[in-house]
């Protein structure tokens, strides 16, 4: 084969794959607003809020640089979850949370948001350290 051939291969796959991802985050978006629709009962709710917030969190159970196991667990935990909120949630709290998702899709990112959690995440974990290394020397 080719290099030319095995170039337009790999673009083809890597644009398939950012599609796929594009397409989970709006599905994990519609699972947020879901969870938040009073209409839905509250276990699904529950498990709703931890779907979305483990999707749209950008702390993993397993970090990506963790070869293998740190993508694994977004390859296989999220679309299982999304799948499963969206199976056990009624068509018509769905239809509103996409449309929800739709409108929030169209409004510019924020990011003096992102840079606020980014800033929570990271005074949490240097707390927890600081607090170890407390208790740890003691």
């Amino acid at each position: 084969m080719s290099a030319a051939r095995w170039r337009a291969r790999l673009r083809s796959w890597r644009e398939g794959g950012v599609a796929r991802l594009r397409a989970l985050r709006r599905q994990a978006l519609v699972v947020y607003y879901a969870a938040r629709d009073p209409r839905l009962p509250w276990p699904v709710r529950l498990l709703a809020l931890a779907v979305a917030a483990y999707a749209l969190s950008p702390i993993d159970l397993i970090p990506d640089f963790i070869p293998v196991l740190g993508l694994l667990d977004d390859l296989v935990l999220i679309p299982v979850g999304v799948a499963l909120v969206l199976r056990l949630t009624p068509a018509d709290v769905i239809a509103d949370a996409q449309a929800r998702a739709d409108a929030s899709a169209a409004r510019p990112v924020s990011v003096i948001a992102a840079v606020v959690i980014v800033l929570a995440w990271s005074a949490a974990v240097l707390l927890s350290w600081l607090a170890w290394r407390h208790w740890h020397h003691r």
